[in-house]
């Protein structure tokens, strides 16, 4: 065989490979571009000053809005992501740096058997461990049931990221007297920074839309309500709500507020990559 053949099979199967992963890329880009379309044409149109400054009406009264479920959910968030960030990253650093013996196995095996639990069965945890011995709904319930979500992947993110860090780079820093704490914290965690905050915002994405372990936990709220420990409006349990309500007004309702779920779960991811890029990932280079 020639060798101008064998370099024209070449160039024909690199034109086909590519060709291929183009193909795959839109495959997985056509059904998120189709939603994303859908759900702006049918939010947009439904959505208007009154819906992020009122609060729900009455029954079967028109109007209003979803003001305080969309400060609901900023707070339950808020709190989950206060708990579920420092114990997963935690568990992360302890099973890449420390973990050497099957506790580490372990302690990696019920993570990721927590990852695969139904969200439903850790609203029912919550509810019985926290929510009953409380005697009433809260924010806090709600936190405490999506930061548990939130901790398996973050923790199993974290840990990948550690790893993917050269052992040489350990060696220098310890080499050179810095504690192994200190080594861990401004060396091994700032060079993997980039992934760990991908896995981060992963599992925000993932409890931001979370209706479930809402149902058992914040409850809801038709007024507004700022105290963590009361029942508190999140946007997924208002969007259940109306959209299995017999109101026309409602389901419009209803498009309206995944679309701000969506916009709050896209502005997040943004502003985290581009406050990081611009602070500490520059230090790290």
């Amino acid at each position: 065989m020639s060798s101008s053949t064998i370099a024209l099979r070449r160039r024909a199967a690199d034109y086909g490979a590519t060709a291929i992963s183009y193909i795959a890329a839109l495959v997985v880009l056509a059904p998120l571009v189709a939603i994303l379309s859908y759900l702006l044409m049918k939010g947009a149109t439904s959505s208007n000053l009154a819906f992020f400054t009122e609060i729900p009406k009455p029954v079967g009264e028109a109007g209003g809005g979803m003001a305080n479920a969309i400060g609901g959910s900023l707070l339950i968030l808020g709190i989950a992501s206060a708990i579920g960030i420092p114990v997963g990253v935690g568990t992360g650093v302890y099973l890449a740096e420390i973990a050497r013996s099957g506790i580490g196995r372990g302690i990696r095996f019920l993570t990721d058997v927590l990852n695969g639990v139904p969200s439903i069965v850790i609203g029912l945890a919550a509810y019985s461990l926290v929510v009953i011995r409380q005697k009433h709904f809260s924010a806090i319930s709600g936190g405490i049931a999506l930061g548990a979500m939130m901790i398996p992947t973050i923790a199993r993110a974290t840990e990948e990221m550690l790893k993917l860090v050269p052992l040489s780079v350990r060696e220098a820093a310890l080499g050179l007297g810095i504690p192994q704490w200190r080594t861990t914290l401004s060396i091994t965690l700032r060079s993997a920074l980039p992934g760990i905050i991908t896995g981060i915002m992963l599992a925000f994405s993932r409890v931001a839309g979370e209706t479930a372990p809402l149902l058992f936990t914040a409850f809801g709220n038709a007024f507004w309500n700022w105290d963590p420990r009361q029942p508190t409006a999140a946007l997924p349990l208002q969007i259940f709500v109306y959209a299995i309500s017999p109101f026309e007004d409602w389901h419009r309702k209803a498009w309206a507020g995944a679309l701000v779920l969506v916009a709050i779960i896209m502005v997040s991811v943004f502003a985290v990559r581009w406050v990081a890029s611009r602070g500490t990932f520059k230090g790290t280079s």
